[in-house]
């Protein structure tokens, strides 16, 4: 009884006020602009920082020879992942402007294209910049950068809305072709827009003596380190899991919000990893993909096998058909076919296993058992494998065993419970049709 009250109270009260965050015209188009714009980059980067930094902690032979091997090069190696991680955050201003002036039936190429331009205006100090080393600014345009790239995104595309609304652009006279239209339609918006992020990158510059990017940076400093908190980590995953308990998919919500934070953290690590150094962040996107989420949402792997064992043949089947999904952390066959989407009997195992396992990864990498995300593989890397890329060590397989076995652990009473429910169902279905 108390289990339906609550769920009623989510879906009733609860699952509204959130269902409208997770159609945020803004918060969509952040998504979009990391999922669509800087994934591919990120990952194209971090295949180079693999190359560069073999795992030599697994000690095979062809390993260590590889190591040895790429040793005298690691530099000319290491240059595709410093322009892709170091330009991540141009990517995100791009992304931002492009998918917000998308929703919104502006030019959104065009909007691209000035947030980009005036990302690049606020992150260069308002002086000679042909006397800055462009490593220097490096850092911020990537994963420093990437709180004022969004909302240089944003900005930007309101002032073309705004412009275009009210009609102040140069309208082309009937027969011009589109692209001389669209160019002309754009100076007015690009001019403005441009003028407007020289000023205040020279306001900041002036009064601070630093970048609009670095003074963000700093005043975002205690919130990306409460963001690597494990209150907020496990507020995260739990949040997570009841948001697909009602069948709203859970890890684009929270990830909308806590993307640009998780991403810092990850390029931090990144960064620190190449030079030697500490690897100062823990909850990172591929902390939850890679450790929370086996087999998908919910830790779900355990459930694969338990389902295709099971006395039901309905578990059987959705066994069956999951195996294969669930290798690539792919469940929504088992989410919607179990189903465990407002499921009293599951509700519980099904936010409890990513929960504990959060809380043993957190463990895990603050006292560095397991040495800490650098790379951000794609959510389809299979178990074992996404691990120690994540990591670059064994040890994140073993991790990854260690979450796959407590989990069995917490989802079997439950599954025996709900299996025994179906079975009792499905014997009373064949004694009535006979």
């Amino acid at each position: 009884m108390k289990n339906n009250s609550f769920m009623g109270w989510m879906e009733n009260k609860l699952m509204p006020i959130l269902a409208k965050i997770a159609q945020n015209i803004y918060l969509q188009s952040i998504r979009d602009a990391f999922a669509v714009f800087a994934l591919p980059v990120i990952i194209t980067g971090a295949l180079f920082l693999i190359i560069a930094n073999p795992p030599v902690a697994i000690k095979w032979g062809f390993i260590q020879a590889w190591a040895k091997a790429i040793e005298p090069i690691q530099g000319q190696i290491l240059i595709p992942f410093q322009l892709t991680f170091g330009l991540m955050s141009l990517m995100v201003a791009f992304g931002t402007a492009y998918s917000l002036a998308s929703r919104w039936d502006l030019d959104d190429t065009i909007a691209g294209i000035i947030s980009m331009l005036s990302f690049l205006i606020v992150s260069f100090p308002a002086t000679d910049i042909t006397k800055i080393p462009f490593g220097e600014i490096l850092d911020y345009l990537g994963g420093q950068g990437l709180f004022v790239a969004i909302l240089v995104g944003i900005a930007t595309t309101w002032i073309i809305k705004i412009f275009t609304q009210k009609g102040l652009v140069f309208e082309m006279p009937a027969g011009v072709p589109p692209y001389v239209t669209r160019t002309f339609r754009s100076l007015i918006p690009f001019f403005v827009t441009t003028t407007l992020f020289w000023v205040i990158g020279w306001i900041v510059w002036s009064n601070f003596n630093v970048t609009l990017p670095q003074l963000i940076l700093d005043l975002f400093k205690p919130i990306v380190a409460v963001s690597d908190s494990y209150p907020a980590a496990l507020a995260q995953i739990v949040l997570m899991m009841l948001l697909w308990s009602l069948g709203i998919h859970g890890m684009n919500v929270v990830s909308s919000v806590a993307y640009p934070f998780w991403m810092t953290q990850l390029a931090a690590n990144a960064e620190a990893a190449v030079s030697g150094q500490a690897l100062p962040g823990i909850v990172t996107e591929p902390f939850f993909h890679m450790f929370a989420h086996i087999g998908g949402s919910g830790l779900t792997w355990p459930l694969v096998i338990m389902f295709l064992l099971s006395k039901s043949e309905q578990l059987k089947n959705i066994g069956k058909t999951s195996l294969i999904p669930a290798i690539f952390n792919i469940n929504e066959p088992v989410i919607f076919g179990a189903p465990l989407v407002l499921n009293p009997i599951m509700f519980i195992p099904f936010i409890l296993a990513p929960a504990v396992s959060t809380t043993i990864n957190y463990i895990a990498f603050a006292t560095n058992l397991v040495p800490r995300t650098i790379i951000q593989p794609p959510f389809t890397v299979p178990i074992f494998l996404g691990g120690i890329i994540a990591t670059g060590s064994w040890k994140g397989a073993l991790l990854q065993l260690i979450n796959l076995i407590i989990a069995s652990f917490i989802y079997y009473p439950f599954f025996k419970t709900y299996e025994s429910q179906l079975v009792k169902n499905e014997m009373e279905v064949k004694a009535n049709s006979n």
